[in-house]
């Protein structure tokens, strides 16, 4: 049976497929080169945790109970609609490692054929540019890229340790400076990666990410999946850390949608909202 959606926000109440809810949304055609459209997802819990943390090997991990198979379609979604796909070293030493599994490509699966058609269909690339957001520049390169003909560029700050952005260079990758300290900042990466031609941004990354492009003012939009779950832990990850953004983290409400049975029987709602101007 087709998974259903109940749209509660804007208008009046009413049902969707849960298949094309995102697609519709067409965020490939919001940006430009000057201005590109920038946004992030995360899954939460009601109690606000998108990962909990092992205290004995500081290992982190996404619970079962925030899984699901609708969530993950509409990750896809987002996914098949971005010019480049941002993520980060930790994630290549997990993937490396066989912790997370590799979701830099798109509709290589039976399932997700449609979405490599859409991008087809669309005028996209067949597959994103992927961006390596990095401080250290220590991490493993996934085959799975080079394989796919994806177009890779590695970011990094000013003060990066200038031997690997040799090694890099020498490898073959753009590597681009994108901030004055170590780290990346939000809004030097997005002007780069504009400059380079890449309109729709899709952010892979976690919660240091999503502070920088708050505080620089460049995120566009921001989808956040709530499980209708309690998890609790002593030790987690939630979707910021670090000072209070102020006026920089206030979100206007775009939509709000309803998953009556997943995950778990529990439900879960889709929403997304965007950042009110400063």
């Amino acid at each position: 049976m087709t998974a259903r959606l109940l749209r509660l926000y804007p208008g009046a109440p009413g049902d969707i497929a849960l298949s094309g809810a995102y697609l519709a949304h067409r965020l490939h055609e919001r940006g430009s080169a000057g201005a590109p459209f920038v946004y992030a997802s995360f899954v939460a819990s009601l109690d606000g945790r998108i990962a909990l943390r092992d205290s004995a090997t500081g290992e982190s991990r996404l619970p079962a109970g925030l899984v699901s198979g609708n969530d993950f379609r509409l990750f896809l979604e987002l996914q098949a609609q971005a010019d480049c796909l941002v993520t980060h070293g930790g994630y290549l030493r997990d993937l490396a490692a066989g912790r997370l599994d590799d979701v830099l490509q798109i509709g290589t699966q039976a399932a997700t054929r449609d979405l490599a058609q859409w991008r087809v269909d669309n005028g996209l690339s067949p597959q994103p540019a992927v961006v390596i957001a990095s401080a250290g520049l220590e991490f493993p390169m996934p085959i799975s890229l080079k394989r796919h003909g994806q177009r890779v560029i590695v970011a990094t700050g000013a003060e990066a340790p200038p031997k690997r952005i040799a090694h890099w260079r020498r490898a073959g990758y753009e590597v681009l400076v994108a901030g004055a300290g170590a780290s990346v900042e939000g809004g030097a990466l997005v002007r780069e990666l504009g400059s380079r031609g890449l309109r729709s941004i899709y952010l892979l990354t976690g919660p240091r990410m999503l502070d920088t492009m708050l505080r620089d003012r460049v995120l566009s939009r921001l989808y956040l999946t709530t499980a209708h779950r309690l998890l609790g832990g002593e030790s987690f990850h939630t979707m910021l850390s670090g000072p209070e953004l102020g006026n920089a983290g206030r979100l206007r409400l775009c939509a709000l949608h309803y998953d009556v049975g997943a995950p778990d029987d529990a439900g879960q709602f889709f929403v997304h909202f965007e950042p009110l101007p400063a």
